[in-house]
């Protein structure tokens, strides 16, 4: 069997698992029309505001941000066509392209804008608290001009531009409403290549081409229906059968990967994912009290195995994490924070020391742990960590829920004790990570944020600081006293860095592979002759 490591050999040998950004037709020019059908899983909870993995990657054809990133992660225009900041970095100045429509016909305007980022994003989005914490008003006027005013310089606000962190709502249909409730987040109006055609719950959605898209000419295809897919394998055989072209999220089981890789007609595509960067850790519920003793916290540190988890429940699309900051963020990643190793022995004698000694019956400690619902990988990881907890006397009762009801139970009420979850780092650590931190992340009904509860003085001041360092090494020093504050307190225990991967029908061309490619949308996708449903 081979592992991700000779897959990528093969890859550097001539077996190919991806193309080129955008493959085209022998005279050049890609073809159009073409029934694209993908699938993705879990089922998203909503489509019209974009926290998780499968609403973003939907949403991501519906709406456009400011901006896009080009594969070295700068800014490019968007529904921005320019922008200029202050030499003080106090206001930035967007200008905004004109003549954008809403799918049903209203015209875009930097209202838009202004209550997407201060009303929305700002308020309820579990990154967007920190990326816009210091701005405090955003001017119109005009329809066409949006002036960002903030208290401070806000280097952080850069790396956030983009669709899937700030993402633009039409104002009219969502003032005076709860934007996480509005009934348009189940029927979405964007302003995205593709138009919202229908979610038929269980089974599948389906986007329709935007005839009025302001980049003339594209998309190039007709449609895109998104299954529902639970099973692994059957999202394996699908794409071998033809009957999906594109398969973004927790696509086959880690297990088929280098079968399918050798497969002529498949595409097995590691690009795309470098800037969301998803580290999979293990939560404590802070507010339960065995895990307010940070030697219990370190003791389930020491208990389990990372580089075993990496490579028998990942095959090795994983790699132990050593921060919370990946450390394919060579700019961020800090070096020499204090580890913890796997030592059984050492656990033992921390719980030991932290007065939880084994009962008569060999158990010191039991407790619930969540696993993310997406998918098998995720459910064998807390299998794994429940084999390891066990052997020094902590006896872990495994939870599944479907997504709503993880989402509610972890973010809202609280009412779990440990849960594992992946969390994108993202481009800074401060869009993807400080959340994990922060106290003001903690939102209740705000997903993908403080979940533990974990609340230091001293770490909220690490974070204010770096907000508005605009000294690139200064800031990079706050960040590293960032670091190692969280993996000294470990509220949480970053375990992996998750190497994703998406695959795809090798009709399929045009797909996105920039740093944040799984995030992007199939605007500039089309499939070649031989491909396509419907």
């Amino acid at each position: 069997m081979l592992n991700r490591r000779d897959i990528l050999r093969l890859t550097a040998a001539g077996a190919s698992l991806a193309f080129m950004p955008i493959a085209r037709a022998a005279d050049g020019t890609p073809v159009r029309g073409g029934h694209l059908v993908s699938i993705v899983v879990p089922e998203p909870q909503n489509l019209g505001i974009a926290v998780s993995n499968p609403t973003i990657v939907i949403a991501a054809n519906i709406f456009d941000g400011l901006v896009t990133y080009d594969a070295a992660s700068q800014p490019r225009p968007q529904l921005a066509e320019s922008w200029e900041q202050s030499a003080d970095g106090r206001t930035i100045t967007f200008r905004l392209r004109k003549g954008v429509k809403w799918h049903d016909g209203t015209p875009f305007s930097s209202a838009d804008v202004k209550y997407s980022i201060l009303e929305v994003v700002k308020k309820t989005h579990p990154r967007g608290i920190g990326t816009y914490r210091h701005l405090e008003d955003i001017e119109t006027p005009d329809d066409h001009t949006a002036i960002f005013k903030l208290a401070l310089p806000s280097p952080v606000i850069w790396s956030g531009l983009s669709s899937n962190e700030t993402q633009i709502l039409p104002k009219h249909l969502y003032e005076g409403t709860d934007p996480l409730t509005n009934p348009f987040n189940t029927k979405p109006i964007g302003t995205g290549p593709f138009v919202f055609k229908e979610w038929v719950r269980g089974s599948h959605v389906t986007l329709e081409h935007n005839p009025d898209y302001w980049d003339a000419g594209k998309p190039y295809l007709d449609k895109i229906t998104f299954k529902v897919v639970p099973d692994a394998g059957a999202r394996a055989a699908a794409l071998e059968t033809g009957e999906v072209q594109y398969i973004p999220l927790s696509p086959v089981p880690l297990s088929d990967v280098a079968r399918l890789a050798r497969q002529p007609g498949i595409t097995v595509e590691t690009r795309g994912w470098e800037a969301v960067a998803p580290i999979y850790f293990f939560d404590f519920n802070l507010r339960r009290k065995p895990f307010q003793d940070v030697r219990v916290r370190r003791a389930i540190a020491h208990a389990i195995d990372r580089r075993a988890l990496a490579q028998t429940v990942w095959y090795d699309f994983a790699v132990p994490a050593t921060s919370s900051v990946p450390s394919s963020q060579k700019q961020f990643h800090a070096p020499g924070l204090p580890q913890y190793e796997y030592d059984p022995k050492k656990a033992e004698a921390l719980l030991d020391e932290a007065g939880l000694k084994r009962g008569a019956d060999g158990v010191r400690l039991r407790f619930n742990h969540l696993n993310i619902p997406y998918g098998d990988d995720y459910k064998r990881s807390g299998e794994f960590i429940r084999q390891q907890l066990k052997r020094i006397g902590i006896e872990v009762e495994l939870v599944n829920y479907d997504l709503p009801t993880f989402l509610r139970k972890v973010y809202t009420d609280y009412d779990f004790d440990t849960q594992s979850v992946f969390y994108a780092a993202l481009s800074d650590p401060q869009l993807g990570v400080q959340r994990r931190f922060w106290t003001k992340a903690i939102q209740p009904g705000s997903a993908w944020s403080n979940a533990s509860g974990y609340s230091n003085p001293e770490f909220d001041a690490v974070v204010a600081e770096a907000a508005v360092e605009p000294d690139v090494e200064k800031r990079r020093a706050l960040l590293a006293r960032f670091q190692l504050i969280a993996q000294t307190d470990l509220p949480s225990i970053s375990l992996l860095e998750l190497k994703p991967f998406r695959v795809w029908s090798s009709s399929l061309k045009g797909v996105d592979v920039s740093p944040v490619g799984v995030y992007a949308s199939l605007g500039s996708a089309w499939l070649a002759p031989s491909g396509g449903k419907g």
